[in-house]
């Protein structure tokens, strides 16, 4: 099913904004022809109110984006490092997230760390990547978020393009809510999930709400990854074709906790709880996740 208020609406008249515009065609000229598109209420009101083009070589713009550090979570056997390009860096028109194998000493290593404190118990790492987020630099609650990617291959990767609430640290995860847009791994080749964890329904307690969809070519070809988010749903898209939605069903912020700021992220994983349920092929990398484009649209009025 196409989405009736964005695809019909930008796909069409913009075609070289779905992703195939020549890389000649400079960030603004874009941005400005797609402001001037939505301004005119040609797309049901949806308003570009952020994006990185990723148009300029180099490391992230440190004004959009932060990084995660080390060993943050789900047992994965990556250390994420902060501002190194071999990592994360801007290089043709693209951000490029790149898992490499190597190893990384871990400044949080102790040596009487039990087991269960695995961020310290593990004097290094045997893999680098990176983990990148605008929180404390941006935040929306409603819009539409997409990515258009292209995904890394082999077992053992697991990259997401996703959002957690920005009061995680008052209330924890999953009460703050997270919106899995895309996750892909490795060993479950050519298949995107979309998935969504609250208090109420979480991986954790094995009743999470989710989706997975057909994208064959994910690993070869960039595809646009979405989600449209309201008071009353959240709704996925792969290339504005739908294949979830999760529906508020009015209960309260156990279940719905999706009236307040999210940010995103973008990481590349490699191992770990879900991606390294079949272990890691060490012969495939490094491995890269490719993201020519993230922006967020916000209908007029709706959300901040």
């Amino acid at each position: 099913m196409q989405s009736t208020t964005f695809a019909r609406s930008i796909s069409t008249p913009l075609p070289a904004l779905r992703g195939v515009r020549p890389k000649s065609l400079r960030a603004h000229v874009a941005l400005a022809a797609l402001a001037t598109l939505l301004s005119t209420g040609r797309a049901a009101d949806w308003q570009l109110v952020w994006a990185d083009e990723f148009d300029r070589d180099g490391l992230p713009d440190p004004a959009k984006w932060s990084y995660e550090e080390g060993f943050v979570r789900n047992r994965e056997l990556q250390f994420y490092t902060a501002g190194r390009r071999e990592n994360a860096r801007v290089e043709g028109g693209h951000l490029i997230i790149e898992a490499r194998r190597e190893r990384w000493p871990n400044p949080r290593y102790r040596a009487d760390a039990p087991e269960n404190r695995w961020q310290e118990h593990r004097e290094f790492a045997d893999y680098t990547s990176a983990s990148l987020t605008t929180r404390g630099k941006a935040a929306w609650t409603y819009g539409r978020f997409e990515a258009r990617a292209k995904l890394p291959s082999g077992r053992g990767t697991w990259p997401a393009f996703w959002t957690l609430g920005t009061n995680i640290t008052q209330v924890g995860w999953p009460a703050c809510g997270e919106i899995d847009i895309l996750e892909y791994v490795g060993h479950d080749p050519g298949v995107v999930h979309a998935n969504v964890h609250t208090r109420g329904f979480n991986h954790a307690r094995g009743n999470g709400r989710g989706a997975r969809t057909r994208v064959p070519d994910a690993e070869t070809a960039f595809h646009v990854y979405a989600v449209e988010w309201s008071p009353q749903r959240l709704e996925f898209f792969v290339d504005d074709r739908k294949y979830f939605t999760l529906e508020n069903d009015g209960t309260g912020p156990d279940s719905w906790p999706f009236d307040a700021p999210q940010y995103l992220i973008l990481n590349l994983a490699i191992g770990g709880s879900w991606g390294g349920q079949q272990g890691v092929d060490d012969t495939i990398f490094p491995q890269r996740f490719v993201v020519d484009y993230v922006r967020v649209y916000q209908r007029a009025g709706a959300g901040k």
